[in-house]
């Protein structure tokens, strides 16, 4: 079974399985921390603050993909990175929160910055991935936001359980910014490609053909 990915792609894919896994700690759990640590936590609380960031996150994500669509790799690499970086800093949030509003503002925060993420994300997947291995690549990325996030869930109501929602918190976020951080490590390849082509140039290959233009 030959599934070899190139740089940009299992970048890409690392960078969603660290991120995604680092939230699936939390995911199944939060409404727990819902009912148990902000002040009027019930079951409307945690059903408005799911709404608030899918809602705002689905109503954003065509927008930012158009402008996406219309720009460069590098407003798709900013896009994806500033996103995820900002989403990294929500689970700390968390951690001051004491209202319902605290948690709307912060999930209207999530939501922008996954949607911002996601259109830049796509973006770039798309233009990289390897011809007559489309399926494939989109595959195993939905294993890794998958299995990943599935096991995290498990570990994430055990750690909970012994460390409290503090320290899970803490992971998540550090997580999120190693998902992102990762990114920088692909940056000069996205930024160096062809988007018409998606022929990745080197750095003398690009002062070739500037001098050529000229």
């Amino acid at each position: 079974m030959d599934i070899h990915l190139n740089k940009i792609i299992k970048y890409l894919i690392y960078s969603d399985l660290i991120f995604y896994t680092g939230w699936g700690l939390i995911s199944p759990i939060f409404a727990i921390f819902i009912l148990n640590s902000i002040g009027g936590g019930n079951a409307f609380v945690v059903g408005m603050a799911a709404a608030v960031h899918l809602i705002i996150r689905s109503v954003l994500r065509v927008p930012f993909g158009i402008q996406v669509d219309k720009g460069t790799q590098k407003r798709a690499f900013a896009y994806m990175f500033t996103g995820l970086l900002a989403a990294s800093f929500v689970p700390l949030g968390y951690i001051l929160a004491k209202n319902a509003w605290h948690i709307y503002l912060l999930q209207a925060i999530l939501g922008i910055s996954l949607a911002l993420s996601t259109a830049g994300w796509t973006g770039i997947f798309a233009k990289h991935m390897d011809r007559g291995k489309e399926s494939t690549e989109w595959g195993v990325d939905a294993v890794a936001v998958g299995l990943g996030p599935g096991i995290a869930g498990a570990i994430g109501g055990l750690s909970v359980s012994y460390f409290g929602f503090f320290w899970v918190f803490v992971a998540v976020s550090v997580l999120g910014l190693a998902g992102a951080i990762l990114l920088l490590f692909i940056k000069k390849d996205i930024l160096n490609t062809s988007i018409q082509t998606g022929k990745v140039f080197t750095a003398r290959e690009l002062r070739r053909a500037k001098k050529s233009a000229c």
